[in-house]
């Protein structure tokens, strides 16, 4: 593997492959990178990015000297210095000879020259590029896979040299989310559904087991209390004490004193926010123009206009239709005057003139009400009273747009606070019609106004980093049990500023992370293949989650879902239902896919189906989603393990 780039994402990067994944990696940074940092607020905060580089570039070349303690895995780091991308950079990293490529520099530019020049070199690379334009990064990634299908005259769907774009404020906003929802970043996205793994505590005689969608490990009996899914306690060279990964059902039943591992649907438990049901667009309904008190007055004045248009021609026995005509001409004042007509023609006409009177002020009403609905509509919303339970949202930038559009697919009721007017995420706001409060965070009065007394969470996302930790302080002060998730520069700082928190509020949950610490297993997972949705530590060891083709694959390939599993190493957890309607005629013999079809249980996303029975027979035509061990995926995908026996 071999990683490009100029800022914290590249060391990061590296390292998870080497960490998670195990991967022979070669960095390539400029020779300035360790001394020139882009701008940064205040000494400290330098300071803190510069120790940063020192730590984690000799923590990279400490873990390329060899294999680590009991489970680490055995790849290594390769440093390389060139002040571009070029051939002879590229030459020098073994470009020709890797098996993939990232490019992630800060410059959108960069990336793209870098990656032609890599796509040439190696039409089989498999390359990720980090593009902030997401248009221009789709034309990109279908430019360079037609590239590599016509250099290696191979189809598109067994050529590996796959292009992925990705934005470390796409792949950032996932966990951000689920920090802000569930406490936690340890989660796996597919297709809309967000998936979260939970530890839960060793069961006490006679409770009953935890729910869940699987069991994906047992703990160690050396961790004690609920310390996080991938702690450092347990040890991998316990024996039959360290953590199992994917047990069998014997093996859960048989636990005692052990905690367990669960995967389950990130959800959102709290009041749900009012949305706008009557379009995508921002063209309000007729319920919404006018008020009720308004409608009502017009639904009355329209009955009194029926009741003098048939009392009219119940007097002069006229048609119905001249009959209304002539209430009409008399309430809008404009018909000649009942003389030497019967009494009762004239006292009917003069009511008309009097439903005519007050006609006026109601059309008035209605014409104000109107205009006044249409301007809101295109305007930002303001808290709705009573609101509670909601996300407090800051900074509506590149992260902040991104997260603010993960909560809403998961209907989760936000309020916005931006400083700018003009900032990107303001328009993405008004066609979610979610409250904004516009004004500076750190002035008084202003989380007031986004109901941060009410809250269920404050997510600090701007591009400052003593605006997020000011917010975070003044938010607490208020709410000591409120949950902060701060977006921070380095992992320095944001660790630093997470113990401190939570040493100051034990008994309140607090995340803090780096942009960089959350966009790397992303980018790490393409770099592994497309099929790597995500990562999940437990303990000393990993869980990798892939979505793979059932052809190809002997271990899966016409065999039910329980003999495809293998405790220990894989388990399917899913099935694509998507493209599956046109064969269902054909498979109706499989009667535990067709009710999962029908009943759509586990609450899964359009396409995924993922409470699978046992008896379901795996075809080569599916597509499933597994959970699998860096050994058990390596020998699924054909690839030489290179983990040791104990990873």
């Amino acid at each position: 593997m071999v990683v490009c780039g100029d800022d914290g994402l590249a060391h990061r990067l590296a390292a998870e492959l080497r960490g998670v994944y195990g991967e022979q990696v070669t960095l390539v940074v400029p020779p300035s990178e360790r001394t020139v940092r882009p701008p940064v607020v205040g000494r400290a905060r330098a300071a803190s990015a510069a120790l940063l580089d020192r730590v984690v570039t000799a923590a990279v070349n400490r873990a390329g000297g060899g294999v680590g303690g009991a489970g680490e895995p055995t790849g290594n780091v390769r440093v390389v210095e060139a002040a571009e991308a070029t051939e002879e950079a590229f030459a020098d990293a073994g470009v020709e000879r890797a098996a993939a490529l990232a490019l992630v520099y800060e410059d959108d530019e960069t990336n793209i020259r870098a990656a032609l020049t890599a796509r040439r070199l190696n039409p089989r690379l498999r390359l990720v590029l980090r593009l902030y334009n997401r248009r221009l990064g789709q034309h990109i990634e279908e430019l360079l896979d037609q590239a590599a299908t016509l250099a290696t005259g191979a189809d598109d769907a067994g050529l590996d040299a796959s292009t992925t774009v990705l934005s470390d404020a796409d792949t950032a906003a996932p966990a951000l989310a689920a920090s802000a929802v569930a406490g936690t970043t340890k989660v796996v996205q597919t297709d809309g559904l967000l998936l979260r793994a939970v530890e839960r505590p060793p069961l006490r005689p006679g409770q009953a087991p935890p729910s869940g969608l699987v069991t994906l490990a047992l703990l160690s009996t050396t961790v004690n209390g609920p310390s996080g899914t991938g702690g450092s306690d347990g040890s991998d060279g316990g024996g039959e004490q360290g953590p199992l990964l994917l047990p069998d059902a014997a093996a859960v039943q048989g636990a005692r004193g052990r905690g367990t591992v669960l995967l389950e649907q990130v959800s959102y438990a709290g009041p749900s926010m009012p949305s706008n049901r009557g379009g995508r667009g921002v063209v309000p309904s007729f319920a919404s123009l006018f008020s009720r008190r308004l409608r009502w007055s017009l639904a009355g004045l329209v009955g009194c206009v029926a009741a003098l248009a048939v009392a009219l021609m119940v007097v002069t026995g006229e048609h119905p239709l001249y009959a209304t005509y002539m209430t009409l001409l008399d309430l809008f004042a404009i018909n000649e005057p009942a003389l030497h007509q019967s009494l009762a023609r004239q006292i009917l006409q003069l009511l008309s003139g009097l439903m005519g009177l007050l006609l006026l002020p109601v059309l008035l009403a209605a014409v104000l009400e109107a205009l006044g609905t249409f301007r809101t509509a295109s305007a930002l919303r303001k808290p709705p009273r009573g609101l509670g339970g909601h996300v407090v949202l800051l900074g509506l930038g590149k992260i902040g747009t991104r997260v603010l559009t993960r909560l809403r697919e998961l209907h989760i009721p936000v309020v916005c606070v931006e400083a700018d007017p003009d900032a990107r995420g303001l328009a993405t706001a008004r066609r979610l019609r979610v409250p904004v409060v516009l004004g500076d965070v750190t002035q008084e009065g202003v989380l007031e106004a986004a109901k941060i007394h009410r809250a269920h969470a404050l997510l600090a996302v701007t591009s400052a980093d003593t605006t997020n930790l000011e917010a975070a302080l003044y938010a607490r002060s208020v709410r000591p049990d409120l949950r902060v998730v701060l977006r921070l520069y380095d992992d320095d700082f944001a660790t630093a500023v997470y113990r401190t928190l939570r040493a100051a509020h034990p008994y309140a949950s607090t995340r803090s992370r780096s942009v960089t610490h959350l966009a790397a297993p992303a980018f790490a997972g393409a770099m592994m293949g497309r099929q790597i949705l995500g990562a999940i530590p437990v303990e000393r060891r990993v869980l990798l989650f892939a979505a793979m083709d059932v052809a190809g694959h002997p271990q899966l390939e016409d065999k039910t879902v329980g003999q495809a599993f293998q405790a220990g190493a894989w388990r399917v957890l899913a099935l694509d239902r998507t493209g599956r309607d046109e064969r269902r005629d054909d498979r109706r013999e499989e009667p535990a896919v067709e009710e999962a079809y029908e009943d759509g249980r586990a609450g899964g996303a359009p396409g995924w189906v993922w409470d699978l029975s046992d008896d379901y027979v795996l075809h080569k035509e599916d597509r499933v989603v597994l959970a699998a061990t860096r050994r058990g995926l390596a020998e699924l995908l054909g690839r030489r393990s290179r983990e040791r026996a104990g990873a």
